[in-house]
């Protein structure tokens, strides 16, 4: 079943609840509504980790946690999938969000240069900064909306799948 799938990789809320680094979140953090799986809460868990991944913001995860507690969907994977942007992933993501949100402003692709520096940082992101978070928006809520879909999607198949099988099976006994 899909549940048992993404059930795998899930910790363990018992387990976490003992670890005394986390106890300065409260019961909040356990409520077993953030730990449950179904095709409901994975969906939008879903939706949430990829939109926050494309946001091009610090502390991603912790949006991510945020609006799954808001959202009521599951916690762990929706803090998760976030990781989608890492350091591989991360230039090659936020330059696609750059130049969709220059498309969407009608503004031409300036070329970027590298260089380590936080001046240079400070001087690209003033000048970038609008159509890289537009485009990450609108790109993280399409992506997002996608996965939820999908998800969804899959679940039913998945469900469905096992049903007609479960029937199968049935016939084959029955005769």
């Amino acid at each position: 079943m899909a549940k048992k799938l993404f059930q795998r990789f899930m910790p363990d809320p018992s387990r976490l609840r003992e670890n005394r680094s986390l106890n300065f979140l409260g019961e909040h953090m356990f409520d077993p509504n953030l730990w449950h799986l179904n095709r409901r809460t994975a969906a939008m868990a879903f939706f949430v980790g990829i939109f926050c991944a494309f946001l091009p913001i610090p502390f991603q995860m912790l949006l991510a946690a945020v609006l799954a507690f808001l959202l009521r969907c599951n916690l762990p994977l929706s803090v998760a999938l976030v990781w989608i942007t890492n350091p591989f992933t991360m230039p090659v993501i936020f330059y696609f969000t750059y130049k969709v949100g220059c498309y969407i402003l009608q503004t031409p692709v300036s070329p970027l240069g590298f260089e380590a520096s936080l001046e240079w940082l400070k001087t690209e992101l003033s000048r970038i900064w609008l159509p890289l978070y537009l485009g990450s928006v609108i790109t993280g809520l399409i992506a997002g909306a996608l996965s939820y879909i999908s998800i969804r999607l899959f679940w039913r198949w998945h469900i469905i799948r096992n049903w007609r099988e479960r029937r199968k099976r049935r016939k084959l006994f029955l005769n």
